[in-house]
């Protein structure tokens, strides 16, 4: 077999579950698959990350794997202890709302100033980004409902081009990621959700930047109590 129909099989190679692609290199794919394994909880909060299994589903080498378990632990989406390996960062809920504590104090800085320059692009993103969520939410297909409401959020406070704050943000995003996901397997959450998304445009809309938190504060305290449920199930 000649070296062009090697990689053109190597590029085409997929997992087991047809989710995993290969793009430019083998750390970036193993790196967004195994976000995308905590995000949708196959690998659960405190669960030892298994790299040997995770080689052989996605037909790569160890070496990829170690990159990405230390960049994921980097941003605190794992643990490691010596002589144990990895696990899936797990939360206490007041850690949790340590978490959104920080978000809160960055997140309305960074709304006070987006809201009153907030321009049609954004506006015209925002809305498509929620008539994308509410198809997602009637299919029901929960992983790329929670990608989209991330993209809603990120959206909106990269308008602020505050780097430094941006960088945080995105951080204590990802360390819960694996909670936010699973309250939006209840209709009645994300139809609120999609309310509350709402009132955060229309706030934007108006330039009001003191609405704008006030409606995301109101946004990120219904996503507490949904947390505070998701809590106590993991611990029954």
């Amino acid at each position: 077999m000649g070296t062009d129909s090697r990689e053109s099989k190597s590029r085409e190679s997929v997992s087991r579950q047809g989710a995993f692609t290969r793009p430019q290199t083998a750390h970036h794919a193993v790196l967004g698959e195994i976000r995308r394994m905590i995000m949708s909880r196959e690998l659960k909060p405190g669960e030892h990350v298994r790299q040997g299994e995770i080689c052989e589903r996605l037909q790569v080498s160890r070496l990829p794997i170690r990159e990405a378990l230390k960049v994921l632990e980097a941003e605190g989406q794992l643990t490691y202890q010596p002589h144990h390996g990895y696990t899936v960062a797990q939360f206490s809920m007041r850690e949790l709302s340590e978490i959104y504590r920080m978000r809160q104090l960055l997140e309305s800085e960074m709304l006070r100033k987006v809201a009153p320059e907030t321009g049609q692009t954004l506006i015209n993103r925002l809305e498509t980004l929620m008539e994308e969520m509410q198809s997602l939410s009637e299919a029901e297909d929960l992983l790329r409902f929670t990608e989209a409401n991330r993209e809603f959020h990120m959206s909106i406070f990269e308008a602020a081009n505050m780097p430094q704050f941006m960088r945080v943000v995105k951080l204590l995003w990802q360390v819960s990621d694996s909670y936010r996901s699973l309250f939006f397997n209840d209709p009645a959450s994300r139809s609120r959700v999609q309310k509350e998304h709402r009132r955060i445009v229309e706030a934007c809309k108006s330039g009001d930047g003191e609405e704008a938190v006030a409606a995301m504060n109101e946004h990120r305290s219904n996503a507490m109590a949904d947390l505070a449920v998701v809590i106590g199930k993991d611990n029954d």
